[in-house]
């Protein structure tokens, strides 16, 4: 139903009123029922909306607390930590997975490289089983059968997207060089230093934080169905689920199991944005911000039915215009329509996050008209 009464809450800089605008226009409309949307420029935040209520019987408000999930949006935050080794010289972009986790040259993948894994090129965009759904709550058992899994097209050849996997694959090579599972450098690294309210995984504390979600109303158009797409996607284990739900709120999956407020994913992109700075301190040289955003793999996905232009862990916007008109914009889009960008033209990220979820894979219309609104104040 449409929320005409809406309190829009935040800050905008001048000349962003319109942005405001469209922001109060989707609740007007009914298409949200909560939501936050955040931009930054030069890593500091010039905009920052958020409204509606966290719960479907309207009770609780959504607000800056809001610790929504933002499904695969959360890869984006992967690519970052991946991006970190990389800086650190700890690993390269170029070097085989393999180097790094021996038992995953297992079936013909011993020559896949670290950026074609990040790019969905490994050919491991799902599983066979049988497996049950709680076994992906099982990080060595799902690592092991990635490493022994025979990839579903010749590796390097083309992107398909990896929606699970890609979690484990960019976890597991963060935890065979680090020591530590992402979730845990992700709290140590980046939320706590920088203030960054964002978690892969749960504690029981910050559950009471999470906003109910609305499921979409209608599928999403996947295209024809293939056997790959069957596997990534409509397998009856092809997402984790099932056992308890505190289980799943804690599962440190990072392709798919990320929280975060809004704020937190556009500060954290201003990376990307501004030349490997973050709160105004060095984090990644502009060198591996470079790296990290080149395309790796371009054409027709194997999985989603959009021509992408894949980076290292990110989606860059060439092609698909759906952040704004650069070509070098990079981010990830979340089940439902949570989103977060990076432009280091304009030096602008930004995120959305919204607990009203739409059948979009990518491309979400009401971020869009978010970042479109942005971009016309720019001038």
């Amino acid at each position: 139903m449409p929320d005409t009464k809406v309190e829009i809450i935040g800050v905008v800089a001048p000349g962003f009123e319109q942005v405001t605008d469209v922001f109060a226009r989707h609740f007007e409309t009914g298409q949200e029922l909560g939501a936050r949307f955040t931009l930054c420029r030069e890593g500091e935040v010039i905009l920052d909306l958020w409204a509606g209520h966290a719960d479907k019987g309207k009770t609780r408000p959504f607000d800056q607390t809001t610790l929504t999930p933002v499904f695969s949006t959360g890869k984006a935050v992967a690519a970052l930590m991946i991006a970190r080794l990389v800086d650190e010289g700890r690993l390269d972009y170029q070097q085989p997975v393999a180097d790094v986790w021996p038992e995953f040259a297992a079936a013909g993948k011993a020559g896949v490289t670290v950026e074609q894994a990040l790019s969905h090129q490994a050919g491991i965009a799902g599983l066979n089983g049988p497996m049950s759904l709680k076994d992906w709550y099982d990080w060595d058992g799902v690592c092991a059968r990635i490493a022994a899994a025979e990839p579903l097209w010749p590796p390097g050849t083309a992107g398909g997207y990896h929606p699970v996997t890609v979690g484990f694959i960019a976890g597991e090579i963060f935890r065979r060089i680090d020591g530590r599972m992402m979730n845990v450098a992700v709290a140590e690294d980046l939320a706590a230093p920088f203030g960054l309210d964002l978690r892969i995984g749960l504690d029981a504390k910050d559950r009471p934080r999470v906003p109910e979600m609305e499921r979409p109303k209608a599928f999403a158009k996947f295209g024809p169905m293939t056997d790959i797409l069957r596997l990534a996607f409509f397998s009856p284990w092809s997402q984790p689920g099932g056992g308890d739900p505190g289980q799943a709120r804690a599962a440190p999956i990072p392709s798919t199991n990320t929280h975060a407020t809004a704020q937190a994913l556009a500060r954290l992109m201003s990376v990307m944005a501004c030349g490997g700075q973050l709160a105004g301190k060095p984090f990644l040289s502009a060198r591996t911000v470079r790296a990290a955003a080149e395309a790796k793999v371009r054409g027709r996905d194997l999985v989603l039915p959009f021509d992408i232009a894949w980076a290292a862990g990110f989606m860059r916007n060439e092609g698909l215009n759906i952040w704004g008109p650069g070509r070098e914009t990079v981010g990830h889009a979340g089940w439902g329509g949570s989103c977060a960008f990076a432009d280091p033209e304009t030096r602008l990220s930004g995120a959305y996050v919204m607990n009203r979820q739409s059948p979009h894979l990518i491309g979400d219309p009401r971020p869009k008209a978010l970042i479109e609104a942005a971009y016309a104040a720019l001038g």
